[in-house]
């Protein structure tokens, strides 16, 4: 689907869709939390981002700002004007705050993206549990770590549901809305309601390790590598064979480098450690190697050297295919 339809689709939502969820705080104004906080006000809902200082709040409106003139310039190439109207009007529905405490007094949505740690997103729901009103749902887009075990320290937890974005948010269409057992009908209904509203395809899942799409991804990379520790393949053919021969638009090894090594060691080692009994989850030396040497390597990297024994493998992973897959996609 191309931009023009997805925005279309954000414009010509009723204001009875959005009644439900009408004011978003997102807490996190990196880029998960910058793309969540735009797709929201461009389809009409009142978003305010939260961070601790300032200087982060400028930055991810001015980041906003330009995703915003990016999008216009393509939506409306035709009509100028009214692309101008699109990102100034979609600009006056965010505000930031760097006190959580007095934007929730107003929030229909608190959502969370912030880093996958559970011991700060406990600190941050635990503060805001008593003082937000009873109606507020909390959400988590965490990619990794369990719904239920965020939402253990909240009264609310029949009001406590995750979000699970993709990156770049304003292009992706997934949205997994992940329920608990104590996930109520009224909030799930109203979390799919507000989904559609914001132009996403919204999939329900339980609150398993990795929800859907990051259960069948990361065991993918993560015998990626295995293949790469035995010596099975380079890099390069392995990334080749699942682009050509399953249609992937990128390669587990291509993936693994773009989500960044330590991520994809922590998740593996966080399921490893929930349940040792599944093999899929079992630990990868060779990528706790990389992450030991601080080798995170991450997005538009130039070379990764890949160790096994004496055998050097020295894989460029493409600008030009990195460049026409992320940053077309960033425009459409």
């Amino acid at each position: 689907m191309s931009c023009l339809n997805i925005i279309s689709r954000n414009f010509s939502i009723s204001t009875l869709t959005r009644a439900a969820i009408k004011n978003v705080t997102v807490v996190g104004g990196g880029l998960m939390g910058s793309g969540i906080a735009q797709i929201s006000a461009q389809s009409g809902h009142n978003v305010t981002i939260v961070e601790l200082n300032q200087e982060v709040l400028d930055k991810t409106h001015k980041n906003i700002q330009q995703s915003l003139q990016r999008v216009a310039k393509k939506v409306y190439k035709e009509k100028p004007q009214e692309g101008e109207n699109f990102v100034s009007e979609s600009l006056s529905r965010i505000s930031t705050s760097t006190n959580l405490a007095d934007v929730v007094q107003n929030s229909d949505l608190v959502l969370e993206a912030i880093v996958e740690n559970l011991s700060i997103k406990h600190k941050l729901f635990k503060s805001i549990d008593d003082i937000a009103p009873e109606k507020t749902i909390f959400a988590s887009n965490t990619s990794s770590l369990s719904i239920g075990e965020i939402a253990a320290v909240c009264k609310r937890k029949d009001k406590f549901a995750g979000l699970h974005f993709f990156n770049p948010v304003p292009v992706m269409k997934l949205l997994e809305v992940v329920r608990t057992p104590e996930t109520s009908d009224e909030t799930y209904e109203k979390l799919m309601a507000w989904a559609k509203a914001i132009g996403k395809t919204a999939i329900t899942c339980k609150d398993t390790p990795g929800f859907v799409v990051n259960r069948l991804l990361v065991p993918l990379m993560a015998e990626a590598i295995r293949m790469l520790e035995r010596g099975d393949a380079s890099p390069r053919d392995i990334d080749i064979a699942m682009k050509l021969g399953a249609g992937h638009p990128m390669g587990p090894i291509e993936l693994a480098d773009y989500v960044g090594h330590d991520t994809n060691n922590s998740i593996i080692n966080g399921w490893h450690e929930k349940f040792p009994e599944n093999p899929l989850f079992n630990p990868l030396p060779f990528l706790q190697k990389l992450v030991d040497e601080k080798n995170w390597v991450s997005r538009l990297v130039k070379d990764i050297i890949v160790t096994r024994n004496n055998f050097l493998y020295n894989y460029c992973f493409g600008a030009e295919y990195y460049y026409f897959y992320f940053i077309h996609i960033h425009i459409c």
